[in-house]
């Protein structure tokens, strides 16, 4: 019975902790010199090429941006009392 009331706060900091991953995967990758979006920016920025650094960036916020919407759209699957109208 609690669970459902508990899961609403739950999913909001597990949507929220999505942006720090993906920031820390960036640094992950530099640090330990691994393949993967975050050298891409990085190399990006060395080389001055603002084309791929503006279109990462803009796929980065876009999957900030899905992860929140579906977050959304969990709350009134785990609350049904949640109506679309309240969000």
């Amino acid at each position: 019975h609690v669970l459902r009331n508990a899961m609403v706060p739950v999913v909001t900091v597990m949507g929220l902790q999505f942006a720090n991953l993906l920031a820390g995967t960036i640094v992950v990758e530099n640090v330990f010199f691994l393949p993967g979006l975050g050298r891409l920016i990085f190399q990006s920025i060395a080389n001055r090429d603002l084309i791929v650094v503006r279109n990462c960036v803009m796929l980065l916020a876009a999957m900030v941006v899905l992860v929140n919407f579906i977050v959304d759209l969990l709350y009134a699957v785990i609350d049904p009392r949640l109506k679309a109208s309240d969000l």
